[in-house]
């Protein structure tokens, strides 16, 4: 870590990485509801979004037209609440159509510059939303922040998901990074009709994984259509407020989490 990064973040109590083996899992989706969980609880919150191809934060929380703004060199996040913080390359693209095609010295480069000038303040916690894979984005981050608290990765339950969650747990474990533990999200679809759950991919795969490869198992979260409705209009906030499988879900596995945190050597 750079003297200027390590000075920039060094009020951030709290920093946790959210990786995935494979795309469509939901990554985002609990990236953003774990944050704004946090944030509820009372929690100075970060969330920055490094996944630099395909941005989907500023979208789920409603910041879709939104631009950063800044001081000199200093870069002012986007508030989505008073207590919650948003960075992302969607906020520097005009056109959302428009791609970033860019190599790793580049994104690595993009990476610095949001950890070292941006504002951040003060936080409790940064949640650190990276791109599926174990490529540039994740791995500029672990370089760049030398005192991450751990890694949530997240799955789904085909073997498909897992095989590739085994390798972020593989990619953590070769760079020393602690874990939080492991999600299992889409486990089953909550029927709008009858309220059953249905288990499309079926379950309790990555509880299996987790114990195999000795990790926490975090929980497990089903589908419900409406909050795949609810992120898809900016509203991911609203999942919250809601009383369903799913908000219940999320806010047990926010609770393990900042326990879990809380319960390690480290500053709080």
């Amino acid at each position: 870590m750079s003297e200027d990064t390590e000075r920039n973040i060094a009020n951030i109590k709290h920093k946790l990485i959210v990786i995935s083996g494979k795309g469509g899992v939901g990554k985002t989706t609990i990236s953003v509801t774990l944050a704004y969980c946090l944030a509820l609880k009372g929690y100075e919150v970060g969330l920055l979004d490094v996944d630099i191809h395909g941005p989907n934060v500023n979208k789920m929380t409603g910041l879709e037209n939104e631009r950063l703004t800044g001081n000199g060199n200093r870069i002012n996040p986007l508030k989505v609440l008073h207590n919650l913080k948003v960075i992302s390359t969607a906020s520097i693209i005009e056109n959302p159509d428009t791609p970033i095609i860019w190599r790793g010295p580049l994104k690595m480069k993009l990476i610095k510059q949001f950890l070292t000038d941006v504002n951040w303040g003060s936080l409790d916690y940064l949640i650190i939303d990276s791109p599926p894979g174990t490529g540039d984005e994740p791995l500029s981050v672990i370089q760049l922040i030398n005192d991450l608290d751990g890694a949530i990765i997240v799955t789904t339950p085909q073997e498909v998901a897992l095989l590739d969650a085994r390798k972020s747990i593989q990619f953590a474990k070769a760079l020393n990074i602690p874990f939080i533990g492991l999600v299992e999200n889409m486990s089953g679809l909550i029927c709008p009709n009858c309220n059953k759950k249905i288990n499309l991919f079926g379950t309790g795969g990555a509880k299996k994984t987790a114990e195999d490869t000795g990790i926490n198992f975090l929980g497990d979260i089903p589908m419900e259509p409406d909050v795949i409705k609810l992120c898809d209009k900016g509203k991911a906030l609203t999942v919250l407020e809601k009383n369903s499988p799913v908000s219940e879900s999320i806010m047990k596995i926010t609770e393990i989490i900042d326990k879990y945190v809380k319960s390690q050597n480290v500053s709080s």
